[in-house]
């Protein structure tokens, strides 16, 4: 339960969109990032995947670890 499954996106080595698996959605961090935010926190087939990918990448490695 303490695991935490982030994936952002940067540009210029700025960050402007995080997925983040405690919070379950999209987290924009400048004008972009949030009208992107917005429009993925709206498809929930995107969500799913990024949840599901906590799922298959942090919980399956923690073990091995």
């Amino acid at each position: 339960n303490d695991i935490e499954y982030i994936f952002s996106y940067y540009y210029n080595k700025m960050e402007y969109i995080r997925f983040s698996s405690s919070l379950g959605k999209y987290v924009g961090y400048n004008e972009i990032g949030v009208k992107q935010a917005a429009v993925w926190n709206k498809d929930l087939s995107e969500l799913a995947r990024r949840k599901a990918a906590k799922e298959t990448y942090c919980k399956h490695n923690v073990d091995i670890d």
